[in-house]
């Protein structure tokens, strides 16, 4: 008797623990995806592109020679870890987007990169600012997303995938699988 009761609690506990892994916002975590694509892309988008990076094992063969060999810097392995460090540091400069047309909600960058943004400022009426941390939930879905698929996002960028975000945010992770998400412009 007391085993079945121990496997019935196991087995409530499983179907809890699971469903409650599965209530992430959608919205939230489809947004932070495609923002850390957006940042990565711009980041290497700054980059030299005749930068390069030694890569390889740096043995001595039995000749004498080392086996290396350069590839540019921008979508190496170790420039990419560097940017993915340091990427969800920029989402304060993102905040909910509400379309006024069609009410479809994410999360955009608000904030120029530059001073000399093409098109301007954008329409700051349809943002929701809520105030002190309310960026920090798109940080930290920015965090789990980065942790959960570092090594997808590090193999899509080095490789310089068509339409990266595409298959990053639907395809690898299933973030933004619902087409309400699909990418819309300002």
């Amino acid at each position: 008797m007391a085993s079945w009761i121990i496997q019935m609690t196991v087995v409530v506990l499983s179907v809890f623990i699971g469903s409650s892994q599965g209530k992430r916002d959608q919205v939230l975590y489809c947004s932070a995806c495609k923002a850390i694509v957006d940042e990565l892309n711009y980041s290497i988008s700054q980059v030299d592109p005749k930068k390069t990076i030694n890569v390889g094992s740096f043995r001595l063969n039995p000749d004498g020679t080392v086996k290396d060999k350069k590839v540019p810097l921008a979508r190496s392995e170790t420039h990419l870890s560097e940017l993915l460090d340091h990427v969800c540091s920029s989402m304060s400069d993102y905040a909910l987007y509400v379309n006024p047309d069609t009410q479809h909600r994410q999360y955009l960058r608000f904030a120029p990169r530059t001073s000399r943004a093409p098109g301007g400022l954008p329409d700051f009426k349809n943002f929701q600012f809520g105030g002190p941390g309310a960026s920090e939930g798109l940080k930290f879905a920015c965090e789990s997303v980065v942790e959960e698929l570092e090594d997808n996002i590090i193999s899509l960028f080095s490789r310089d995938v068509e339409q990266v975000e595409e298959e990053l945010c639907s395809r690898v992770s299933d973030y933004c699988r619902d087409s309400s998400h699909t990418n819309e412009e300002l």
